[in-house]
């Protein structure tokens, strides 16, 4: 497998017309599918991030030894959509407030988790978590980790595009929501 690193990328517009987004929201297929869908976004990787063994495989990281979580990788035009707006669709796609644990899927590799790329998207998440737990959107506290980008392993290639390859799969997501304006 590739290895994704944050400092083998490009993440600023003025160096490329792509930035990178790396988030974990429960079950990978489903967050895949959702932000595939987002015009502006222009291509995704599901993967693990947030551990420690390197190159893990699909069932390390199940084995929750690895500390790793299900992830996704977005690569975005921000003149298209914005990292503030990615984080958005983020917190209206999944629970936030469910801990190691998204629909029926439960154990630490489930996890909600923002990989910032730099201070930007740091403060920019913290600000909008910060929004939602003072407008009371959600009634237990939002528990979504923030951390530093840590390098991302591509999963197998049977979980990329899982959704699209296999219609009727399971997912956590309620895919129809991409299709909606945000509305915070």
């Amino acid at each position: 497998m590739s290895l994704f690193s944050p400092q083998d990328t490009p993440m600023k517009a003025e160096t490329d017309s792509k930035q990178i987004a790396i988030f974990a929201a429960g079950c990978f297929w489903g967050t895949e599918e959702y932000f595939r869908r987002l015009p502006g976004v222009l291509s995704t990787t599901v993967g693990y991030c947030g551990g420690t063994t390197p190159d893990p495989t699909y069932e390390q990281v199940c084995s929750g030894t690895t500390g790793h979580a299900e992830s996704l990788r977005i690569e975005f035009d921000p003149t298209e959509i914005s990292y503030d707006q990615l984080v958005r669709h983020f917190f209206r796609m999944h629970d936030p407030t469910q801990r190691n644990r998204q629909g029926a899927d439960f154990g630490t590799q489930y996890r909600s988790v923002i990989f910032y790329q730099d201070d930007e998207q740091r403060i920019i998440a913290e600000k909008i978590i910060a929004e939602l737990s003072a407008s009371k959107k959600y009634s237990k506290p939002i528990v979504t980790e923030v951390m530093p980008a840590m390098p991302f392993y591509p999963a197998e290639e049977y979980h990329q595009n899982y959704l699209r390859k296999n219609p009727g799969g399971y997912c956590h997501v309620d895919l129809s929501l991409a299709a909606k304006p945000l509305d915070y």
